[in-house]
């Protein structure tokens, strides 16, 4: 259980490394890890280590500095392995499609030159969520 009394989501437990991921990147606050299911070549679920927050609203409104780094880890992450170029995509709400109500972003691209993901094609359609 958490403080909170809520059982630990399924991010808590990956980043308590409960559950094993892929992990690609990680601050003290910040955690990222591929999804499980990707919608686009390069797919990578970006949280927070503490599940204090259910949305980005509640982020936003509740610590915007937690909400700001985890968009420089996103960042970063496209650096490595998109060029720089990602779509950023935050659910909140059941009816928009969030599943786990543990703040969460999905960044979607296509590889960069180089990358982990492969190569640099940008076929049309390609990516999900156009």
């Amino acid at each position: 259980m958490t403080s909170t009394g809520q059982e630990p989501s399924i991010f808590s437990r990956i980043a308590a490394r409960e559950i094993p991921a892929t992990i690609v990147a990680e601050t003290d606050r910040i955690i990222a890890f591929e999804d499980i299911a990707p919608q686009a070549p390069v797919h990578v679920v970006i949280t927070t280590r503490t599940q204090q927050y259910r949305n980005v609203v509640e982020l936003a409104a509740g610590d915007p500095g937690l909400l700001a780094e985890l968009v420089s880890v996103a960042a970063g992450i496209a650096a490595e392995r998109s060029n720089g170029q990602f779509r950023l995509v935050f659910n909140t709400g059941e009816a928009s499609g969030q599943t786990v109500f543990h703040v969460h972003a999905h960044l979607l691209a296509q590889p960069g030159p180089g990358s982990p993901a492969g190569d640099d094609s940008l076929g049309e359609g390609s990516l999900a969520f156009r």
